[in-house]
Order: C-alpha cells, then structure tokens, then sequence
C-alpha cells in the first residue's frame, strides 16, 4: 500500500488543522493505521493509532483530548484532526499503516507516508 499524507501547512497556538493520509494500492481497511510525528532535531513519536474497523483508538497523552484520529475506510483515508494546536506540536506528521497490530511502536507499522509538515506559530 502506498500511503499519502496531507493537509499539513503553517497555523497560530490555538487553530485547528486537519490532516488527510489516503491510500493507494490495497483497501485501508486491512490495515490498522497510526500517525507518529517528528520535530526538528528529536525521535519520531507516536501520536494516534486506530484499529481496522475504526472502533478502537489510542492517544499519546500530550494530544489526548485535543487530536481525534479517524478512518473511513470505503474513500481509502485516514484522518487526524487537530485542535487547539501548541508550538509544541510543530513537526512532520506521518501516516502509517500495520498489516498486523497496531499500537505506539513505530516498528509495528510497514507502510508509512512521505509526512505533511504542521508549523505552530506561537
């Protein structure tokens, strides 16, 4: 599958964004997906997972209640939502997919997207 990210671009403290990743090759739905994202000069680090049907999800406790992570499976995309965004969340946003599990290691995931930059201006 191939997987790409978008909706990323220059925001103040405060806005919203939302991200799209849409899928290309095979259908989503047999994929648990994730978002992790990377600041400038720090780890890759797990931002939202969501399971195959969409059901279940999970948040890094520095976007609980602020970010919502989203599928719908018959248009092929992921999507996070953003809300209230931080300076601290400036940094390229990735999608990524898992054939099997899901969960905050990034080595879980197989497929991932080129990434969709998000800069918060404070």
């Amino acid at each position: 599958v191939q997987l790409q990210a978008s909706g990323g671009g220059l925001v103040q403290t405060g806005d919203s964004l939302r991200l799209s990743c849409a899928a290309s090759g095979r259908t989503l739905s047999t994929y648990a997906m994730g978002w992790f994202r990377q600041a400038p000069g720090k780890a890759r680090e797990f931002v939202a997972a969501i399971s195959l049907s969409g059901n279940s999800t999970y948040y890094a406790d520095s976007v609980k209640g602020r970010f919502t992570i989203s599928r719908d499976n018959a248009k092929n995309t992921l999507y996070l939502r953003m809300n209230s965004l931080k300076f601290d969340d400036t940094a390229v946003y990735y999608c990524a997919a898992s054939p099997a599990g899901w969960g905050v290691d990034a080595a879980v995931y197989t497929y991932w997207g080129q990434g969709t930059l998000v800069t918060v201006s404070s």
